[in-house]
C-alpha cells in the first residue's frame, strides 16, 4: 500500500507511518516516544489491580504482556497492516510461534506453502512435530492441492506474500476463499512485502506476521516480530476448533476472549494468554528502535523497489548469470499475480543462477565489496548470501528443490545506495 493520499477512512501510509499511535507523551509532552524501561506498573488500589488481572480494565501490569513504548508500536503496525490489533514479540519466529500455540493442538495440522524461509521451513518440519502437530507442504501456486490437504483438523493454511527466495506470489484471495470455505484462518508471512507494498488482509487474510528485523526497521541493528489480527474470523462459531480463543479458558480463569473482546479476540488472547506464558515479548528498547526507523518506511521501500528493477534487469543482460528471479520481471512466474497484490513495487529482493554452478555462486558472495555477506534481508545496506550452502542447508535435496532453492543461487537484498555502486560492485564479484 503506498497511497501517500488519505485512505477513505483516515490517514494515507506515510502519515500513518510517522503519527499512527503517536500521540505526544501526556506527562512531559515529549514528541518523540519515551523509553518505558520497567519491569511493572503500580496500581492505583486493589480494585484496580484486581480490576486488571480480570481484562475488565485497561492498563499495565507487566512488560512481559504489556508496555506504553510497545504499545506504541503495535498500534502502528496495526494501523498499517489495516488490522485491529498486534502483539510485538521478540522476533519475527516467536510470531510465528505464537499464533502456532493459540490455534494449534495435539492432532492438527497445518497447511503451508512449500516456498518458505528456511527457518520457517525447519519449524514447520522438526518443531511444531514435537507438540503433536503436523505440516502438510503444498505448491505453492497449486489452488487444488490447498484445498485438499486442508481437513477438520487444519489449524491454519499459511504462505508468505513473496516466497523466499523463490520470490513467488500466490494468489491471495484464492487461498483465502479456501481457508473460509473450511472454517480455518489464513495466516500471512508479508514480511517480504512489508504493509507498504501489500496489505493481505484486504485480500482474504485473517492474521498476519511480520519480521520486524528486516524492512520494518531496516538497519540490521534490531530484532522483532508483529503478530497482526485482522479482526475478521468468527473465533466463536468455531469454539471447539480454537478453545483458546472462542470458548471459555480454564487457563485465564474462564475469560472467552471471543465474547468479550470481540473482533479483537485473538489480539487479547495473544496478549494475555501467550505473552504471559510463552514470555516472548519484544523489549522496550527494540521497540523503541523499531519506531523511529519505521517513520522512513515509505521513503526507504519504494527506493528498495526502484534499485532493484534496476539490478535485476542489469543481472538479465550479464553473460555470467544463467537466470534472474525478480517478481518486477515480466517473464517470472508469478508476475500477474505480484501486480495484482504488490503496490507501487514489487519488492527489494532479487534471486539469480551463476551460469558456472554452486562453486560460482559462493565465490560470488567472496568477491562482493560493497553487498554485505550476512544471514539477513532488509536492511538499507546491500546483502547477500548463498542459500543452499547457508540458510537452507538444513533441507534434504527435494525440500530445496520444493522451497526454489537451487546450488547456484545466490540471495540478493538490494540496499538503498547509489545503484550505479551496486551495480559495479556486482560486475566486480562477477568477474572474479
Amino acid at each position: 500500500m503506498v497511497d501517500e493520499s488519505a485512505d477513505d477512512d483516515g490517514p494515507g501510509f506515510a502519515t500513518r507511518a510517522l503519527h499512527a499511535g503517536g500521540d505526544p507523551d501526556p506527562s512531559t509532552g515529549s514528541r518523540a516516544p519515551p523509553i518505558h524501561q520497567t519491569t511493572s506498573y503500580v496500581f492505583e488500589d486493589a480494585d484496580d489491580a484486581a480490576g486488571q488481572f480480570a481484562l475488565e480494565k485497561e492498563g499495565h501490569i507487566y512488560t512481559r504482556l504489556m508496555n506504553p513504548t510497545v504499545g506504541r508500536l503495535q498500534e502502528r503496525i496495526a494501523a498499517l497492516e489495516g488490522g485491529i490489533g498486534a502483539a510485538c514479540t521478540a522476533s519475527g519466529m516467536a510470531s510465528l510461534d505464537l499464533a502456532t500455540f493459540l490455534l494449534a493442538s495435539a492432532g492438527d495440522n497445518v497447511v503451508t506453502s512449500s516456498s518458505l524461509y528456511g527457518g520457517t521451513y525447519t519449524y514447520f518440519t522438526h518443531t511444531v512435530g514435537r507438540r503433536g502437530v503436523s505440516t502438510r507442504f503444498v505448491d505453492t501456486l497449486d489452488y487444488e492441492a490447498y484445498a485438499e490437504a486442508v481437513d477438520e483438523d487444519t489449524a491454519y493454511l499459511h504462505c508468505e506474500t513473496i516466497g523466499n527466495p523463490a520470490l513467488d506470489t500466490p494468489d491471495l484471495e484464492r487461498l483465502g476463499a479456501i481457508a473460509a470455505e473450511n472454517g480455518v484462518p489464513l495466516f500471512v508471512d508479508n514480511t517480504f512485502a512489508t504493509p507498504y507494498l501489500c496489505r493481505p488482509l484486504e485480500h482474504g487474510a485473517d492474521l498476519i506476521w511480520d519480521s520486524t528485523t528486516k524492512w520494518i526497521h531496516g538497519a540490521g541493528s534490531t530484532v522483532g516480530g508483529a503478530l497482526v489480527d485482522g479482526g475478521s474470523f468468527p473465533w466463536a462459531d468455531y469454539d471447539d476448533k480454537f478453545p483458546e480463543i472462542g470458548a471459555d479458558n480454564p487457563a485465564y480463569h474462564g475469560v472467552n476472549f471471543a465474547e468479550r473482546f470481540g473482533d479483537a479476540a485473538f489480539t487479547y488472547a495473544a496478549i494475555a494468554r501467550g505473552l504471559r506464558d510463552l514470555g516472548s515479548a519484544q523489549s522496550p528498547f527494540d521497540a523503541w528502535a523499531t519506531l523511529q526507523k519505521l517513520e522512513s518506511l515509505p521513503l526507504r521501500m519504494q527506493r528498495h523497489c526502484d534499485n532493484a528493477v534496476i539490478v535485476a534487469e542489469h543481472l538479465s543482460d550479464h553473460s555470467a548469470v544463467e537466470w534472474v528471479t525478480y517478481p518486477g520481471l515480466a517473464d517470472h512466474e508469478t508476475h500477474d499475480n505480484a501486480s495484482e497484490y504488490l503496490d507501487g513495487g514489487y519488492g527489494g529482493m532479487i534471486s539469480f543462477g551463476l551460469a558456472d554452478g554452486y562453486n560460482a555462486a559462493k565465490s560470488f558472495v567472496n568477491d562482493a565489496e560493497l553487498a554485505s555477506l550476512l544471514a539477513n534481508v532488509g536492511d538499507a545496506k546491500t546483502l547477500v548470501i548463498h542459500p543452499a550452502s547457508t540458510t537452507h542447508q538444513q533441507l534434504t535435496d527435494a525440500e530445496k528443490q520444493a522451497a526454489g532453492v537451487t546450488d547456484d543461487m545466490v540471495r540478493l537484498s538490494v540496499g538503498i545506495e547509489d545503484p550505479a555502486d551496486i551495480l559495479a560492485d556486482l560486475d566486480g564479484a562477477l568477474t572474479g
